[in-house]
């Protein structure tokens, strides 16, 4: 809902003429200074609660199947995310010191108009993980009520909604209206969600830890699993990619992120947060996943690995009546305790699912489709839009080939998102010292222009050495690997050094106020 209050407040830190430009609308205007309180804490809370979800969990088990050993499995996470939150940051940076969300923020490099390319490309990457994460939060209520009501599994029998089985398609459409329900009460109540979910997902994590090392009588089998590579030269090429993903994990979010720190206090608050909350939670949440699916290894000796590496599987064998396969018994003998892990567990995965959702899936699209039309689009309507599209992607067809949409076509996308952050961070710091004209960012005849021609030649020139790679991964093109694959693997990283190096090439000889 809008904030009359908050618009008033926005309007009277700006000249008289912004309040009828089409380029502005309460939820894209500059955050009051007195209406930015977000501490060291929210935003530490902010990266707890989204690292503390499945796709993070199962990061380690990924790195151990290509054949790394668990000290080289979470080094590679560490380094990963020490790697990403540079270019975090460093776009956090215009966030705190202006009030502007990323949409507005890119406005400045490619100009009013030219804004809505980079914010689009966001958008529409964000919509296909928003539909992704609430169709895994809809299975985990979906399990749930199996558990108590296990008629509710073969409810419609075989009749299906886009391929869709009528079970499936309600809890999604539930967990669906959790999110829209949150983002329309604003961005105060994401704030004080993720406040809450960061401490409840971390003990509802360490209570499962310690309940499954207790019953295997230690940390099991992997953690004194060898390494398959005996060199740094059979390492190496194994290590890069697996770099580059990690990167590309939170690449999307080193975009975005003034969405969050235009609400900041100050720059130490935001720097400081973000700091402790982002590397330390993954690579903390990837050694807990790490110890669970070892010793869950060495009490569940029937279970293939590739399940132990998934906490669905794991809490549905401890909540089950049914004896695991090769044991004689339940996990859990009492079917009270059981029945009270299984709302407790199901409970953790659909907060954990929510708060990554909401803060890393629909914050930003929200903003960016607001951006298309600021006079007709609110942020609320933007998130809407961003939960319709997550509908019509049909997430649940595209689970069916994870490899090739999440490998390929998303962990590609995030991977060429990188030029984009280039373009922003030359421009702000090399090109214009960090000092922005915000009512021109409003106008559309200011000094920012409707298109900078030399954002968009930067972001081509960035994203083109990486486009054969990249339709090999999602199989529009065949064939034999070559130099353009070796290429792509570092994607992210010559992406952004190359759309950086060409928009400062470009722009330095330009007379920028």
């Amino acid at each position: 809902m809008h904030d009359p209050t908050l618009a008033a407040e926005a309007l009277a830190e700006l000249p008289a003429d912004i309040a009828h430009s089409p380029l502005f609308n309460p939820d894209l205007a500059p955050v009051p200074q007195k209406r930015r309180v977000w501490t060291t804490y929210n935003y530490a809370a902010l990266w707890v609660s989204m690292a503390h979800c499945i796709p993070t969990y199962t990061l380690a088990g990924g790195l151990i199947a290509a054949g790394m050993n668990w000290w080289q499995a979470l080094l590679t996470i560490g380094l990963g995310n020490l790697i990403v939150l540079v270019p975090i940051l460093l776009n956090a940076h215009p966030g705190t010191k202006y009030g502007i969300p990323f949409p507005v923020l890119a406005r400045a490099s490619f100009g009013t108009a030219g804004a809505n390319i980079p914010a689009l490309i966001r958008a529409l990457v964000a919509c296909g993980w928003f539909g992704i994460n609430t169709y895994i939060g809809g299975e985990a209520i979906k399990t749930f009520l199996g558990t108590f009501w296990p008629g509710y599994l073969h409810l419609g029998g075989e009749f299906a909604i886009a391929g869709l089985g009528l079970p499936s398609a309600i809890t999604f459409m539930i967990f669906w209206a959790m999110n829209i329900f949150i983002i329309y009460k604003g961005m105060n109540a994401v704030r004080v969600f993720e406040n809450w979910a960061a401490p409840i997902v971390l003990v509802l994590a360490a209570g499962l830890l310690w309940w499954v090392v207790g019953r295997a009588g230690g940390t099991g089998p992997l953690l004194a699993q060898p390494s398959k590579f005996k060199t740094i030269s059979e390492f190496w090429p194994v290590f890069v990619p697996s770099l580059t993903a990690m990167v590309g994990f939170w690449a999307t979010l080193s975009l975005n992120i003034p969405d969050f720190t235009r609400y900041g206090k100050g720059q130490k608050e935001q720097m400081l947060g973000q700091a402790l909350g982002l590397p330390t939670t993954m690579i903390a949440f990837s050694a807990m996943a790490l110890v669970i699916t070892s010793a869950s290894a060495a009490v569940l000796t029937g279970a293939e690995l590739k399940d132990l590496w998934q906490p669905e599987f794991l809490l549905g064998q401890m909540t089950s009546a049914t004896p695991p396969k090769g044991m004689a018994a339940p996990l859990i003998a009492d079917s009270l305790v059981r029945a009270v892990v299984a709302v407790v567990a199901v409970f953790g995965i659909v907060v954990a699912t929510l708060s990554v959702n909401i803060a890393a899936n629909v914050v930003s699209p929200a903003n960016d489709f607001a951006n298309l039309a600021p006079k007709k689009i609110s942020f609320e309507t933007g998130g809407l839009i961003t939960g319709i599209l997550g509908i019509l992607c049909m997430p649940w067809k595209l689970m069916q080939d994870p490899a090739t949409y999440l490998g390929g076509w998303l962990g590609g996308v995030s991977a060429l998102l990188g030029p984009v952050a280039g373009v922003l961070i030359a421009d702000y710091f090399l090109i214009r010292k960090t000092n922005l004209d915000v009512p021109d960012l409003y106008r559309t005849t200011g000094r920012y222009g409707r298109y900078n021609r030399a954002a968009i030649v930067a972001l081509a020139l960035g994203i083109a050495p990486n486009l054969p790679g990249f339709f090999k991964g999602i199989h529009l093109i065949h064939g034999e690997p070559d130099g353009w694959d070796a290429l792509y693997i570092y994607a992210w990283f010559t992406g952004t050094a190359i759309a950086a190096l060409v928009y400062w090439l470009l722009q330095r000889n330009r007379k920028l106020a």
